[in-house]
């Protein structure tokens, strides 16, 4: 049975640091970058053999499908990891006014794998329908946060947050773990 996701040497992959803005802390807690994994996953895939392949590596848990809010929000109990599902989308990490931002066009088969604390947002829906799985590490429940006076505390607590110790769609190796081993 062919693997559904791209051999890792041939992966494309890239890494963005973003500063922080306004109350949105973005990578400057941490210092993990955002990370993308371009066509990740084969163009046939369906959600649920998204689903089964994260289930099956056994680092993150899905636990929904739905396009990404409009409204720019992070979190700050958990790091995410968002597959595209379906259709194409423009996708706004880092507040839309950060002059640090990254904006970008994310289709069907891509990998984003979000640090707690990145603000992120749908800029627009391109071709009506898109879709990810959304899927955080096994025992770690997400929350809300835009930015807000009253959610400094949350904020802090972020630095306290461990890192992925297996790639989420990998397993043993992969871009996640080269951003502590060193590579990304």
């Amino acid at each position: 049975m062919q693997s559904p996701v791209a051999p890792l040497p041939s992966l494309r992959v890239s890494s963005h640091f973003i500063p922080s803005f306004n109350l949105i802390p973005n990578t400057s807690l941490q210092n993990y970058p955002l990370i993308i994994y371009h066509e990740c996953f084969l163009p046939s895939i369906s959600a649920a053999a998204i689903e089964a392949h994260l289930r099956s590596a056994g680092v993150v848990e899905p636990q929904w499908r739905y396009t990404m809010y409009s409204t720019t929000h992070f979190h700050s109990t958990t790091h995410e990891v968002l597959c595209i599902a379906s259709g194409r989308a423009r996708l706004c990490f880092g507040g839309e006014e950060n002059p640090g931002r990254v904006e970008a066009e994310f289709k069907k088969g891509d990998v984003i794998i979000i640090p707690a604390g990145v603000g992120h947002r749908l800029l627009q829906d391109l071709d009506g329908g898109f879709e990810m799985v959304g899927s955080y590490p096994k025992g770690k429940d997400w929350d809300m946060c835009y930015g807000r006076e009253d959610e400094k505390a949350d904020i802090e607590a972020i630095k306290d947050l461990a890192w992925f110790d297996r790639d989420p769609i990998y397993g043993d190796e992969g871009p996640t773990l080269q951003v502590v081993y060193g590579g990304v």
